[in-house]
């Protein structure tokens, strides 16, 4: 008990002082450059206290929980031999865990109130919640896939480089065709769906399975699935923007 209370102090210690950067640049620039006094300074020490606290878990929550059963279920899925279950399980673990991702939704509902405030879709709610939607889903099936082709990427041992480089080069043709009102929440697209879910366990899956697989190094093999993951949404909705 005394082992794990310590271990707990020390993670929040941690995450303090990794918060300390971000404190100490908003103080600098609220008291030096700006010269104004901070507005209710014990709401805000209590809030810092709660970021601590929620941090400190969320650290501890993926090291115990999230982390072990992305290798776990990685590992297992090798065993079982079948990369059709395998495909399908990281189609569902990229869509299911981006789907709902807060930063994917408050980006879709702006970019549907931008759209109609600029006249490229109609103004009623109706409207806008299915740009939203039809936004945020089109994110969420391009992660699904990504995280695919990242797997297939691991078995068929492919060279990520060049992967990456071509995709930008779609990216670049893409562009060329696509609406100008769409390129930049399409290019934003690509760092939203980098969420504080999808991140460890797409991670964690994609070091298992190069752990599984003989032949394969977990350092040099298991890690680039978020790089695909950040790059097909800024295509998909690039896409999406030429057809709808």
């Amino acid at each position: 008990m005394k082992s794990a209370l310590f271990a707990f102090m020390r993670s929040m210690l941690s995450s303090l002082r990794d918060l300390a950067p971000i404190i100490l640049v908003i103080g600098f620039f609220q008291l030096l450059v700006l010269q104004q006094p901070i507005d209710n300074i014990f709401s805000l020490l209590i809030g810092i206290v709660f970021v601590v606290m929620g941090l400190t878990f969320f650290i501890y929550g993926l090291e115990m929980g999230l982390f072990p059963i992305g290798e776990d279920m990685a590992h297992a899925f090798a065993r079982k031999g079948s990369v059709l279950w395998l495909l399908l399980f990281a189609f569902a673990l990229g869509f299911g865990t981006t789907v709902a991702e807060p930063a994917l939704i408050a980006v879709s509902d702006e970019a549907a109130e931008v759209a109609a405030d600029a006249g490229h879709i109609a103004t009623t709610e109706e409207a806008m919640e299915s740009y939203a939607t039809g936004l945020r889903y089109t994110v969420a099936l391009s992660v699904g896939c990504a995280i695919v082709l990242g797997v297939l990427r691991i078995l068929m041992n492919w060279s990520i480089q060049y992967m990456i480089m071509g995709g930008y080069v779609i990216v670049i043709i893409v562009t060329s065709f696509a609406p100008k009102t769409i390129i930049g929440i399409a290019y934003d697209s690509g760092g939203v769906t980098t969420s504080t879910i999808t991140v460890p366990l797409v991670t964690a899956l994609g070091i298992g399975l190069a752990s599984s697989i003989k032949g394969r190094n977990p350092m040099l093999d298991g890690f680039g699935l978020i790089a695909f993951a950040s790059l097909l949404p800024i295509i998909f909705v690039l896409l999406y923007g030429i057809i709808f």
